[in-house]
């Protein structure tokens, strides 16, 4: 699959929304417990530094997104952090390499200098492997950092990228 990143736009709402929302509703990866209603996720996605969506260039399927934020205010600005997000049934087709190394790129044109994952879910592991690939660097371990959608606390491990 050939993709095109660009930035979001009203019209991906829907779409985006949907993405989103279904890692919500998994309760595995993202910290939210709520999902996005149409308007709410507009103004969200709006509300980040970049939101950045994959489109399927064959199709024009929007099939991924992610959001880039500051991690901190002051004098800790410089610190940026980003959530990515994949269509459930098109996970392990690189898209989120491709969302990962996008975001890294707009993240240095934005100025900042670092990205910071704040929670990276010890069961996840393609994320780990992605950005262990990537040249992240883990901070340790903060045991029970996460509340899985099961009610099981599981270890965290968040992550840097000097950019």
């Amino acid at each position: 699959m050939k993709l095109q990143i660009r930035g979001y736009t009203a019209a991906d709402t829907t779409d985006a929304a949907a993405i989103w929302n279904r890692v919500v509703e998994e309760g595995l990866a993202f910290p939210q417990m709520e999902t996005l209603e149409e308007r709410a996720a507009d103004e969200f996605f709006r509300s980040q530094s970049f939101t950045g969506v994959a489109l399927d260039e064959e199709t024009g399927e929007l099939v991924g997104l992610y959001i880039l934020h500051p991690n901190n205010v002051g004098r800790c600005g410089h610190i940026c952090n980003a959530s990515y997000a994949v269509k459930g049934e098109l996970r392990g087709h690189r898209i989120g390499e491709a969302l990962v190394r996008h975001c890294l790129k707009q993240a240095r044109e934005l100025g900042f200098g670092i990205l910071q994952f704040n929670a990276v879910v010890a069961s996840n592991a393609p994320a780990l492997a992605l950005y262990q690939k990537l040249g992240f660097v883990k901070l340790g371990v903060i045991p029970g950092g996460f509340l899985r959608k099961d009610g099981v606390y599981e270890d965290i491990i968040p992550h840097y990228h000097v950019l």
